[in-house]
């Protein structure tokens, strides 16, 4: 089975950099991570090698910083990682991430099963996914929490919606996007870094890429673009109640009345 991942890197932290111009983050690769979704859907690949043989392609989209999530990845056991990155691919919305990464995937040749996290910790959109499939023609399920089966020409899964559980075949090639907290993701094999090495990992540009119509990338690429993005302002104000039940009560009623909360 060829399987091919989508990962990202995120920030780290909550004390991102937002650029004033694009109104976009500013991705330098300092205080960054795995997108802790993408790794529930790198432990289900890995899994699934194990069961069922095969190779694992991890792909990325980013600034060259996002190599260090793609090392990670091969330490975790994975066969290959790829980056896209080039600077016409910068301030892209889901559309035109999706549609690059659809764009890269084809670069991989023939492939059985694409599988990415629920979502990212930094858009929070869960959109990726589908748009992926939807621009390479395959059928995709959302929210999986457990494959079930694998057949020779489909694969059976299990997706868990908000109060509802939906078991569904689907026919192979297809994209998965894998909910979290049903498998607990492996940690990066030292040893299996120390024997890769200084890895070399293929970067994927602009002009390697089928399509060179350059509206369809990036910022130009992007029907939605984001206004004005900020960071919230702390409030540590606070109002202690105290008294008995009854006076604390009254005292959480009469604060909620004041500011018209009830």
């Amino acid at each position: 089975m060829k399987i091919v991942v989508c990962i990202k890197q995120v920030p780290g932290t909550s004390q991102v950099q937002i650029d004033p111009v694009t109104g976009v983050l500013i991705r330098d690769g300092r205080n960054a991570k795995m997108n802790p979704y993408d790794l529930y859907g790198l432990e289900t690949a890995l899994r699934l090698k194990e069961e069922q043989g095969g190779t694992i392609t991890t792909i990325a989209m980013g600034p060259p910083p996002a190599l260090e999530v793609l090392k990670e990845s091969l330490w975790m056991g994975c066969d290959k990682g790829v980056l896209v990155s080039d600077r016409k691919f910068g301030g892209a919305d889901v559309v035109a991430t999706s549609y690059t990464l659809a764009q890269a995937i084809k670069k991989q040749g023939e492939f059985d099963l694409i599988i990415c996290g629920k979502q990212t910790t930094d858009g929070d959109t869960a959109q990726v996914g589908p748009e992926i499939a939807e621009n390479l023609g395959i059928p995709h399920v959302a929210y999986v929490e457990k494959i079930l089966e694998v057949k020779e020409e489909s694969i059976v899964v299990r997706s868990l919606l908000d109060d509802v559980t939906i078991v569904s075949e689907v026919k192979l090639p297809c994209l998965l996007t894998i909910e979290k907290g049903f498998v607990t993701p492996r940690l990066p094999s030292y040893k299996r870094g120390r024997e890769l090495g200084n890895v070399e990992i293929p970067v994927i540009t602009f002009t390697d890429l089928e399509d060179q119509n350059e509206k369809h990338f990036g910022l130009k690429g992007s029907p939605t673009q984001v206004e004005r993005m900020f960071a919230p302002e702390k409030n540590t104000s606070h109002t202690k109640i105290t008294g008995t039940k009854e006076q604390i009560v009254e005292g959480i009623m009469n604060a909620l009345t004041e500011r018209k909360l009830v």
